[in-house]
């Protein structure tokens, strides 16, 4: 959240104000009269787009910042319920920039965007005016120091009476992407005040949750469930339960055994999906190669609690994991959830110990349990059934 984000910019000597967060309407006229009195009301979410959404709100007086306060608390933006807003003092603005650094995947190194054109409105200019967008590739092994930092100022084209300034915060915020083991670090708007200093009025910290071992005050950033949208919190549980879990936007939920399987396994129900209504799968998530029946067993109660998903796809191949263990934990997830699972549930097995797998899911008998000798075959008959009751786009 932004308030979280300031004070990481905070903690590395980049320019913030970090102002007051507050979860009831009624302590916003004490925080904004310390604030002196004149203030903006921003919803705290992690989404963009509040402003837009009413989110974001002037408020002239404590009187006033406590009916805006009332306002926001309790919006949904974007499928996430406002639970507390940050109080700022008004900023004396003369000009908004934009500003992040990003993991560059594809090339294998880091990537610096900015304008001087940006602001709020940064999408519209890139579209509009992609050449007012300086993009400034990072050598991970040299990283951002000054000479790196002066070419990023002059490619952005950042005023001359700030360039040394904005060069001291860009080394800053390299700081924060580094040192925080951050994937994005996002400042928007970077503005410059009327007295001609830079400050970092909002900003967005996105952590590789893949380095919290070496960050253990990264915990206190940790979201709380009421904040949380519903696929939040099923990603949220099912890293609680060590699964390899991604949400995405479909009808088939989908469960496999590795990575390389799941992803195949989400390509043949996306193509079987054209043939029913444009079903689509709806999470990938991968028990591993050497999962127990407790581990499908918590899969399962991951998915069939996802609203969106009409129907299941389990499709293993027993390697180091035996079809008759996956089959166990199939029948002792129904047991568990009982009237909870409530979605039809289609299982390919093949490899070790299938036959064995097979017997037990036959011999369970379960109603909601389809068994299916192929892959295709599997993907076509989950996608019909997930058809049965509505794809996910037309429940949207």
């Amino acid at each position: 959240m932004e308030y979280q984000a300031k004070e990481l910019f905070a903690k590395h000597g980049v320019r913030v104000t970090l102002g007051t967060v507050v979860e009831r309407a009624e302590d916003a006229a004490a925080a904004a009269e310390a604030l002196g009195g004149r203030v903006v009301v921003k919803a705290q979410v992690k989404v963009g787009g509040r402003g837009k959404a009413g989110g974001v709100k002037l408020a002239n007086d404590p009187q006033e910042a406590v009916a805006r306060a009332q306002e926001i608390l309790g919006m949904d933006i974007k499928g996430h319920t406002v639970n507390r807003v940050l109080l700022a003092p008004t900023a004396d603005i003369a000009e908004e920039y934009y500003f992040s650094f990003l993991v560059n995947r594809a090339e294998r190194d880091y990537l610096c965007i900015a304008s001087i054109e940006g602001g709020v409105e940064i999408e519209e200019v890139a579209r509009t005016n992609p050449a007012a967008v300086a993009k400034v590739s990072i050598d991970p092994q040299t990283g951002v120091d000054d000479a790196k930092a002066a070419e990023i100022v002059a490619a952005t084209r950042f005023p001359e009476d700030v360039a040394g300034e904005a060069e001291d915060m860009i080394k800053k915020l390299w700081d924060v992407f580094i040192k925080e083991d951050a994937s994005l670090v996002e400042v928007n708007p970077l503005v410059r005040l009327g007295d001609g200093h830079l400050e970092a009025l909002d900003g967005k910290v996105t952590l590789d949750e893949n380095a919290e071992f070496r960050h253990q005050d990264h915990s206190a950033f940790d979201i709380a469930d009421d904040d949380a949208d519903a696929d939040s919190r099923l990603e949220a549980k099912a890293k609680a339960k060590g699964l390899n879990y991604v949400k995405l936007d479909g009808d088939v939920g989908i469960i496999g055994n590795g990575a390389g399987l799941v992803m195949s396994t989400l390509d043949v129900v996306a193509y079987a999906g054209e043939a029913h209504e444009g079903v689509k799968p709806a999470n990938f998530l991968d028990i591993g190669g050497g999962a127990s029946a407790e581990v499908m067993a918590a899969g399962l109660d991951v998915i069939l609690h996802d609203n969106q998903v009409k129907s299941v796809f389990v499709n293993v191949f027993g390697g180091i994991t035996s079809c008759d263990a996956v089959a166990n934990g199939i029948v002792h997830a129904l047991e568990i959830l009982g009237d909870e699972a409530n979605k039809p549930i289609v299982v390919r097995l093949d490899g070790n110990n299938v036959e064995e797998g097979r017997r037990i899911l036959e011999g369970a008998n379960h109603p909601l349990v389809t068994l299916e000798d192929t892959m295709d075959g599997a993907a076509d008959r989950a996608a019909e059934l997930a058809s049965q009751s509505g794809t996910a786009a037309e429940r949207v």
